[in-house]
């Protein structure tokens, strides 16, 4: 039998004999034998490959990477399989960070026992290894609903294996439909690479963060930011269709979870999303080849698409590689955390300030905060226990949520951020005047971010009355007066009702000014932040 194929005006002829003759290419076909693998004889010669001079047989070059090279059996020709001894301590690694509640799921299960252990056992593996999360710039920014999958990033690290952190700047053109009810609305090309660099600068931002704040005078891995759109768009659909597309089976991916509940879903599911998990398979396979990648790290929405990944490369290589989730963190009301759930908490300053996410877990119930310190912080579960100790002691303190939200602020932000977010709970909570004083004009915007804003310039004696009328906090005349006269003003935290505050000469150089109109429904504030320029 004989295949030509015309790339480019340049025939190749490739025929039966010519894989018969190439080793490399009758262990893939092995490989594909069995029930779910099972391909014609005219479709081997999709193989991608390249020409080498030491082989009888011509390879055409395809865009997507070389599946060859991966399926090659040792020497003895036979894969070695089977239970073997875990060393005691291999499961170390493993262990802590399902202690704390991190790890959710293995898959396949049946390896957590031997195999898995023994691959992050340094002394016994020799090397370390590579683990991998995706994250797609749907937004343009990292949320709190990202935090687990980092940390259990950082916890491999810290562990002194490699660890990427990969962008899907071509898989979120898609969209993944795991955990989705409906599809996601979609993005043009323009706006994923904007999201896609600006999540790789949030994820740079948090890792310089670890490895400057969160050291523990361990050696660590590296950390890596890649993005998928450096092979993807260097894809051709049907090189790619042939080469990849031949070793998923239909019954399988129709069989995933998420695939089933979108089909039953009124709106359905649309082809892109449906080929989602090929195109994550894919991305697991290819840094498998490149980086020696062996373990996805992933929510537990993800668990079908690591599946997938899971049995492309154990179909081409025979080797064993590894999936492992972490929980979902949810609202009171048990919804995602995440853009799409409309409840987001952000991990960029310029849509939530450090202020805000110190807030954000300040106000963990009593009942959680234990939970949340094991999950997102690095302190040692004996410290963890110690803080709770006190906790229950004076839960009127908040002393865990306190350290809950240092750690994770500090890791977000640094410690200049904070910093900055005590600094702004001191000036709100606590009516400290010296915080408010040295506040930046960023800090003061973030405080008070629904307030007007005036720079003004006050001649000395200008009382609390002209000072209101000038940052347009009172009106003009005698309703403006008589606003004052009944507590509807404050200034710093003082309220200004008395007559001969009203007439009291301003110095401070940072106003806090809030209005407090009384309505039938209730009382409205109006906050006016004013700078004396002087």
């Amino acid at each position: 039998m004989k295949l030509q194929r015309n790339n480019g005006g340049c025939k190749t002829e490739l025929t039966r004999s010519t894989f018969q003759d190439c080793p490399e290419h009758q262990n893939l076909l092995k490989l594909g034998s069995g029930p779910s693998m099972r391909r014609r004889d005219t479709e081997a010669p999709a193989v991608a490959g390249r020409q080498r001079s030491s082989m009888p047989c011509v390879y055409r070059k395809m865009a997507a990477p070389m599946l060859r090279h991966l399926c090659r059996v040792p020497q003895s020709g036979v894969w070695t399989r089977g239970p073997r001894a875990v060393r005691p301590g291999a499961r170390g690694m493993l262990v802590a960070p399902r202690a704390r509640g991190l790890f959710k799921e293995f898959f396949p299960e049946s390896g957590t026992k031997t195999e898995l252990p023994e691959l992050f056992d340094r002394r016994r593996a020799g090397s370390p290894q590579t683990v991998y999360c995706g994250f797609d710039p749907t937004g343009d920014s990292l949320h709190v609903g990202h935090l687990l999958t980092l940390l259990g990033l950082f916890h491999f690290q810290r562990a002194g294996h490699n660890v990427i952190a990969l962008v899907g700047g071509s898989t979120a053109l898609l969209g993944d439909p795991s955990g989705r009810t409906k599809e996601r609305e979609a993005l043009s090309a323009e706006c994923v690479r904007a999201n896609a660099r600006a999540l790789q600068r949030g994820l740079e931002t948090l890792a310089a963060n670890h490895a400057r704040l969160f050291a523990d005078g361990r050696p660590w891995g590296t950390f890596t930011v890649l993005d998928n759109a450096a092979w993807f768009q260097k894809q051709h659909l049907m090189d790619f269709l042939a080469t990849v597309g031949g070793h998923f089976r239909m019954g399988t991916l129709l069989s995933r979870l998420s695939v089933q509940s979108r089909l039953k879903s009124p709106e359905g599911m649309s082809l892109a999303e449906f080929f989602y998990q090929v195109l994550q398979a894919y991305d697991f396979y290819y840094l498998f080849r490149h980086y020696g990648c062996r373990v996805q790290l992933g929510g537990s929405d993800q668990l079908g698409n690591i599946m997938s990944g899971y049995e492309f490369i154990h179909k081409l290589t025979g080797e064993d590689v590894f999936g492992i989730t972490v929980p979902l963190i949810t609202s009171t009301t048990g919804a995602k955390l995440g853009k799409s759930a409309g409840n987001a908490v952000w991990l960029n300053r310029e849509k939530t300030s450090p202020f805000e996410l110190y807030q954000f877990f300040i106000r963990q119930q009593d009942d959680s905060v234990e939970r949340y310190l094991k999950l997102f912080t690095f302190l040692p579960l004996p410290e963890i226990d110690h803080i709770m100790q006190l906790h229950v002691k004076e839960p009127e303190k908040r002393i865990a949520q306190k350290r809950l939200a240092a750690e994770v602020t500090k890791l977000v932000h640094g410690q200049e951020g904070l910093d900055s977010a005590k600094r702004c709970t001191q000036a709100l909570y606590h009516s400290s005047i010296e915080a408010l004083e040295v506040m930046s004009d960023q800090e003061l915007k973030e405080l008070f971010k629904e307030a007007s804003f005036s720079e003004l310039v006050l001649d000395p004696g200008t009382s609390v009355i002209d000072t209101c009328r000038k940052a347009n906090a009172i009106p003009d005349g005698p309703r403006g007066y008589r606003m004052i006269t009944e507590g509807g003003v404050s200034i710093n935290h003082r309220q200004m009702n008395k007559k001969t505050q009203i007439q009291q000469q301003l110095l401070l150089r940072f106003l806090s000014v809030f209005v407090f109109l009384r309505r039938r429904c209730g009382w409205k504030v109006t906050s006016y932040l004013t700078r004396n320029s002087r």
